[in-house]
């Protein structure tokens, strides 16, 4: 079976989702950001796995569930971060985000049958979810991240290194409120949908 792994920050006021900011206050933007995390986690937790762990930067709250294992992010940039979250696998493994709350067990049923990884295209130009059969640390080094070409380039280097990839459907990142708008449109039922209607049902958006 698959390992999946999570790459997340603590949801910390002025630390996470600060392009929410404004019209969303710092305080708020973190609370969206927990949300977020929450359905996230939930998704992988109910998603079949050999093994679940968040890689974090920061500490754990009340927000993670049991079943996972917490390992810490390593320095550097987020390619070499991700690359080293793959280098702890022994196995199969399907790496996503905290920015899609939309996220669903079956998204993240990853099946290698034909294929020697998986990638999922993000609407803004990155990807919101790796998976590789055979995970090699060296595929994300030096892929540049947080750019409009960041999927692209990366798709190119695992086509490139000779594996055959299967593509996951198109999802949207939150990064702006617009995008939280949509996303929890998607997801009316989770928990990310319930705290953003619960920012405007206090009158502040």
């Amino acid at each position: 079976m698959t390992t999946l792994l999570v790459i997340a920050k603590e949801p910390r006021p002025g630390r996470v989702k600060t392009r929410l900011t404004p019209p969303f206050t710092p305080e708020e933007a973190a609370a969206l950001a927990e949300a977020a995390l929450t359905d996230t986690l939930r998704a992988v937790a109910a998603a079949p796995a050999r093994r679940r762990v968040l890689v974090l930067d920061g500490k754990p709250g009340p927000w993670l569930p049991p079943g996972f294992d917490v390992v810490p992010q390593c320095a550097g940039g987020l390619d070499e971060r991700l690359a080293a979250a793959f280098a702890g696998c022994d196995g199969p493994a399907l790496l996503i985000g905290m920015d899609t709350p939309q996220v669903t067990p079956g998204l993240l049923t990853a099946d290698f049958d034909g294929y020697e990884a998986c990638f999922g295209p993000a609407e803004d130009g990155g990807f919101w979810a790796l998976g590789l059969a055979e995970p090699d640390p060296e595929l994300l080094r030096g892929v540049p991240m947080s750019t409009p070409v960041t999927g692209a380039v990366q798709r190119a280097r695992l086509v490139a290194a000779g594996l055959r990839v299967r593509d996951l459907p198109r999802l949207r990142d939150v990064d702006t409120a617009a995008d939280a708008e949509a996303v929890a449109a998607l997801a009316p039922h989770g928990r990310f949908a319930a705290e953003l209607a619960r920012l405007r049902t206090a009158g502040r958006r």
